[in-house]
């Protein structure tokens, strides 16, 4: 779900395709139109991508999913930091990425299967409100806190905070449209339901 860029393609084609990497988010079915109508899931748990055959040791690094709310730690590094120590404004977007990209992942969404070949379903970032609160620094430990708030025929909207501790950092509400083609197209009911389940 990038800011400006598609970053999740649902399905490819015309044909169901299987998981590469195993776990959840095995394959994807099409309607008659070519539009996406279900992410088939099955009973084992995501790995996260590029993680090789012992992919599986590696998920708690996902973050985890507790109550309504997925929660990703993240370290400040002095890369992420501007002239005057504290964390760039720009890179409080690419954290929330990294966890709503991970929210998707423990919910049963394989983000390698769904973007394989840079097409079908994509969601995109259309909108984004930011409220930015108090400052984050070079060696904090940031909690990126996601939710789903709203699902709608063709979009959804994700509540995120960024965390120190019990301080909120930034507020976001980030509107996300499926997109097929280039036009708005209908969430699969299997996607519509990881989201709804996790409201």
């Amino acid at each position: 779900m990038g800011e400006d860029r598609p970053s999740s393609p649902l399905a490819g084609r015309a044909e169901s395709r299987s998981d590469r990497v195993g776990g959840v988010g095995a394959s994807i079915s099409e309607g008659s139109a070519g539009t996406p109508t279900s992410v088939a899931r099955s009973a084992t748990r995501p790995s996260p991508q590029g993680g090789g055959e012992h992919a599986s040791e590696w998920l708690h690094l996902a973050g985890s999913i507790d109550g309504d709310a997925h929660r990703l730690p993240v370290r400040v590094y002095y890369e992420d930091t501007d002239f005057s120590g504290v964390v760039y404004h720009a890179n409080y977007l690419r954290f929330m990425e990294r966890g709503r990209t991970d929210f998707l992942r423990l919910a049963g969404v394989s983000q390698s299967t769904l973007h394989a070949g840079g097409e079908g379903l994509i969601l995109a970032v259309r909108r984004m409100t930011l409220d930015f609160q108090k400052p984050a620094r070079m060696d904090d430990v940031l909690t990126i806190e996601t939710h789903a708030a709203e699902v709608r025929g063709a979009s959804f909207i994700l509540k995120q905070r960024i965390l120190r501790g019990p301080e909120v950092i930034l507020i976001a509400d980030v509107h996300v449209a499926a997109i097929v083609g280039g036009r708005p197209a209908r969430i699969p009911d299997d996607l519509r339901a990881i989201l709804e389940r996790d409201r």
